[in-house]
């Protein structure tokens, strides 16, 4: 399997498969094909077996219920596209060592990585925390390909040394590394701060990556712009429209 990673804003992999090749992707993720590539969908695609509970963790974290794999007898390839502007970057798992990545970081990995789960709060911490405490675990044997946001920003934490960051800002990070969910001190800061209540602190060792751009971040920054543009757009339709009955009731 050869992959090649192409365009430096908003980048796109493309996974060239031989005979007997396959790779593994959350459903609804393929961008376009090429070749004798056949699908394969279901719970466990790809997957070791965990039945339904595994699939509804997977999903829970971020990913889809069901899985795809995609496979040729001869030859062709696969296209996966980023989400937003960032960059796509290949892991290596050997067995030993595992990473933790956002909800929407998974792009797609051979067969034999293991995508599950990683919470290391109570659920109902989880679901007042937001989104970014719920991230997805890969471990295994195998390459993976995840999907960071913007800029990316590496930081090396030593033996408990700790940082804190807004959940969404995290990327990805080695499972060596401690994640704990905190709130925001003092009570004008979260009443009026606007960063939410929660931020994540992480404690070394190991190594983490930060993402300059949240997908709910960017969906909130465009949001005005884009009621803008429908308004004006229906405004426009009705002006036309109104015109068009004018000019019919004066024949």
């Amino acid at each position: 399997m050869q992959a090649e990673i192409t365009g430096p804003t908003t980048p796109v992999l493309t996974v060239n498969l031989t005979a007997g090749e396959s790779i593994v992707a959350e459903s609804g993720e393929l961008s376009w094909l090429g070749g004798d590539v056949s699908l394969e969908t279901g719970r466990n695609t790809g997957m070791s077996q965990g039945g339904f509970l595994k699939a509804a963790k997977r999903a829970l974290g971020g990913g889809t219920f069901f899985m795809t794999r995609y496979t040729t007898a001869s030859s062709g390839y696969v296209a996966f596209a980023a989400k937003a502007p960032g960059e796509i970057r290949e892991l290596q798992l050997d067995g030993s060592r595992e990473y933790v990545v956002h909800r929407h970081g998974f792009v797609c990995c051979e067969e034999g990585v293991e995508l599950s789960l990683h919470l290391q709060q109570k659920l109902g911490v989880g679901i007042f925390g937001g989104s970014g405490i719920f991230l997805q675990r890969l471990s295994g044997k195998g390459r993976a390909f995840v999907e960071l946001h913007g800029q990316v920003v590496p930081v090396h934490l030593d033996k408990d040394e700790e940082l804190r960051a807004h959940p969404g800002h995290l990327g990805l990070f080695e499972s060596t590394v401690q994640l704990e969910l905190t709130t925001v001190p003092g009570i004008r800061n979260k009443l009026y701060g606007g960063d939410g209540l929660f931020l994540a602190r992480l404690r070394g060792p190991g190594e983490v990556w930060l993402q300059s751009i949240t997908l709910a971040g960017l969906a909130h920054a465009l949001q005005p712009y884009i009621v803008t543009e429908t308004a004006a757009e229906g405004g426009a339709v009705a002006g036309g429209a109104a015109l068009i009955g004018s000019l019919l009731r004066d024949r």
